[in-house]
């Protein structure tokens, strides 16, 4: 350890694992190091069963009911992948998709550009919901489904599908596409008044198809929104069910299979490794003590844990971990589903969201199955502010419940050369990570993330063949 690296990256969350992948890949001398004795982190897969009650501080032991213990791996943070092409589903399901919207795009290109996928088997998730009226409903994204839709009347299930259809023929190279849209000034909010859209369908439009957090989308160039749209449509058309894909054994492997790339690459890794001092010269980072060692780096990215003082609150998300035995009720008995409710059916600021996986990943003992409701706290009782989520998981085994604080650098780390990540959001797809990834990589490099720099310049060590 006592010598002097490139970069350092503290954490192994999926941020940073990718992050220490990259640099790898493109030459950089790295050091990764966790103070905890596994990867991922926040965004770790709690294994054994008995290891998730201990982290809660539940008084008990899972009952014999629960199964063999060492048959969960129950992700912290839920997320899926949106698969947007490019990954054969025939090749023994080697997928890689778990949450993610246009940028969950990203990842999925992040994945496939650094053949990190072949570490990896992924499932697709089978079905998306969204919310209304107290009831989910199956997210239309096709003409055929939205005729079909009970979310709608008869009318809107015309106007809507004449809008699927603008979006589908939409190309932004191609003015004669755009009837009478102009897709870098004319709003959202416009597109939908042109269609005559009602709120309910703009609701499940922009969050369960766009995948937007807000409405402040509707008031912005509408571009992005319908790219985002095409993406989602393009995605389902591809795979069937849903447009999201989700890794066998849970979300950590995703830090591991990066965490292998960079190590490929020369990467060093250190697990259960306390972190004593960030050493500064000169109000720059020169290094990193452990154990009465000095790492010398030139630049240092990591979490927030590591750096309190460099990291300001930017508030609070409730994650709620639900153990069932039975699917979720009207989602055709899925074995996998997301259901999203828009902020407008409960009266909130934002999204309430909901993440199912089952013994069908390899995540749960047979006949198991784990929701996880997630949302931003926006009132001192954050437990009630999900209740329209729980309600809609009844009976339920086991909850689990974690009120966590974001965090968000107070500077761009340009004068120290300290880059911290941001806490995860509440959504359940990538693309705000995937946001701070490309951000941090610019920062540290001065350069604008090209995917190009990320694909494999040497076959694997075990003299894998390029595809």
């Amino acid at each position: 350890m006592d010598e002097e690296y490139d970069v350092i990256v503290l954490g192994t969350g999926l941020t940073e694992c990718i992050l220490s992948g990259i640099m790898s890949v493109n030459g950089k001398k790295v050091l990764h190091m966790d103070r905890n004795p596994y990867y991922g982190g926040e965004s770790s897969s709690i294994t054994p069963l008995e290891e998730l009650y201990k982290r809660f501080s539940l008084p008990d032991t899972p009952p014999e009911s629960m199964g063999r213990g060492r048959d969960w791996n129950v992700d912290l943070i839920p997320k899926f992948l949106m698969a947007n092409g490019g990954i054969d589903q025939t090749k023994a399901c080697k997928m890689l998709r778990v949450f993610a919207s246009l940028i969950a795009g990203q990842l999925v290109k992040m994945l496939l550009y650094t053949e990190v996928t072949r570490y990896l088997d992924f499932k697709v998730v089978e079905g998306s919901f969204v919310y209304k009226g107290g009831k989910i409903y199956k997210v239309p994204s096709t003409e055929t489904e939205a005729l079909a839709s009970n979310l709608m009347g008869m009318f809107e299930k015309r106007r809507f599908r004449k809008f699927l259809v603008f979006v589908a023929n939409f190309d932004e190279n191609d003015p004669k596409t755009f009837e009478g849209v102009d897709p870098k000034t004319t709003t959202m909010r416009d597109v939908y008044k042109k269609f005559d859209l009602g709120q309910d369908v703009i609701d499940f439009t922009g969050h369960a198809l766009a995948l937007y957090r807000t409405d402040d989308y509707l008031d912005v160039p509408c571009l992005e929104t319908i790219n985002r749209i095409k993406l989602y449509s393009e995605s389902l058309a591809r795979y069937g069910k849903s447009p999201y894909l989700y890794p066998l054994y849970g979300l950590g492997e995703l830090p591991q299979g990066f965490a292998r790339l960079s190590a490929i690459y020369g990467g060093t890794y250190m697990l259960n490794k306390p972190v004593d001092e960030i050493v500064m010269e000169g109000g720059k980072v020169i290094g990193v003590k452990s154990e009465g060692e000095v790492a010398r780096c030139k630049q240092l990215i990591c979490d927030p844990s590591y750096i309190p003082d460099r990291v300001r609150k930017a508030g609070q998300v409730i994650r709620v971990i639900c153990i069932l035995s039975h699917p979720i009720k009207n989602t055709n008995d899925a074995n996998s589903c997301q259901i999203i409710i828009p902020q407008n059916q409960v009266n909130r600021n934002s999204d309430i969201y909901v993440c199912m996986i089952s013994y069908a990943h390899n995540v749960a003992a047979q006949g198991k199955y784990i929701a996880i409701v997630s949302t931003t706290v926006e009132t001192s009782e954050p437990e009630n502010e999900i209740e329209p989520a729980l309600e809609l998981l009844e009976p339920i085994d086991q909850k689990f419940v974690a009120i966590s604080d974001l965090y968000e650098p107070t500077d761009d780390g340009t004068e120290s050369q300290i880059f911290a990540s941001r806490s995860y959001d509440a959504t359940t797809h990538f693309e705000t990570t995937c946001n701070d990834i490309k951000d941090i990589y610019k920062r540290t490099t001065g350069s604008d993330f090209d995917f190009e720099n990320m694909k494999r310049k040497q076959n694997d060590v075990f003299g894998e063949d390029e595809q």
